[in-house]
């Protein structure tokens, strides 16, 4: 039996089926006798409850389980948010792919129960750390779940860099930009990009190139524990732009240095005992099923 008496809720906020699941599963809760406690951007969607109301960081303290209600956007800052107070999230879908959040609406009283009941699998997924550094100072950084982009902003235009792993030179480029991706990130933007898609459980950090301005360029999988840094090109005339899982961005300047290494808390990502990992590759990116199926 899994102890998890204190249940924090997070919702997506503005959207009117995740707020008709959030009902469902609130009412599922209470009739599990579990203690409910809402995220305030959530708690103002639900006028009139009687719960407790905490910010994020009091949720990571006063919790035993956070469950999130949305699409894997809605997870992700969830989990930038959270990761540090080691408390594990488990994801209801109500958006669009879903390779995070794993249990459909329907299945709400079915799977909770069973992770409240302490049949559930839990996953560790690392985070990356990302500091903008300019003239030797810091400007801004941020935290990526799935990935750290750095892109030319609103102007379509090749922007200059190099890269540098572990304090080794690996190539100048000219490019539409890079992403930096987590194996959790391998089946987002890095995969669209042409990137491999990786398992959950590898130790690795995926760098892709967007659009290089020559065709002997490719991914590159290396450590995870790599320290990565890129260096802006003194000459461009675009100011990049570093975004960490889509969500926070930061705007360089010719000159400015791009740091990225692996966060040392990881993330505990809960998961219903039947989760597949392949099996989710093959119903959210149509791969085949069984030959004669």
């Amino acid at each position: 039996m899994a102890d998890f008496k204190h249940v924090g809720l997070i919702g997506r906020p503005g959207s009117e089926r995740a707020l008709h699941t959030l009902k469902r599963l609130i009412r599922y809760l209470h009739s599990c006798g579990t203690n409910v406690v809402l995220e305030e951007s959530t708690a103002t969607a639900l006028p009139g409850h009687t719960m407790e109301v905490c910010s994020y960081e009091a949720l990571g303290k006063a919790c035993d389980l956070v469950i999130v209600v949305g699409g894997d956007g809605s997870l992700l800052g969830a989990a930038r948010s959270l990761a540090k107070y080691k408390v594990p999230l488990l994801g209801v879908n109500r958006g669009r792919l879903g390779f995070l959040t794993d249990i459909t609406p329907n299945d709400i009283e079915n799977k909770v129960g069973e992770v409240l009941d302490g049949k559930y699998m839990m996953e560790t997924r690392f985070l990356l750390d990302t500091s903008v550094i300019r003239k030797g100072a810091l400007i801004g950084g941020g935290d990526a779940l799935n990935d750290v982009v750095v892109h030319p902003g609103r102007f379509i235009r090749m922007i200059e860099f190099e890269l540098y792993i572990d304090g080794q030179f690996v190539y100048s480029q000219r490019s539409d930009g890079l992403i930096v991706s987590t194996p959790t990130g391998s089946t987002a933007y890095a995969l669209s990009g042409g990137g491999p898609i990786m398992h959950p459980k590898l130790d690795a950090i995926v760098i892709v190139p967007m659009n290089p301005h020559t065709l002997s360029s490719r991914p590159i999988v290396v450590d995870g524990n790599s320290e990565i840094r890129i260096l802006i090109g003194e000459h461009n005339s675009a100011y990049p732009h570093v975004t960490c899982d889509g969500q926070n961005h930061v705007v360089t300047n010719p000159g400015d240095e791009i740091h990225i290494h692996k966060k040392p808390h990881k993330l505990q990502l809960l998961h219903p005992l039947n989760h597949n990992f392949y099996e989710t590759c093959r119903s959210k990116l149509g791969w085949g099923s069984h030959l004669g199926e």
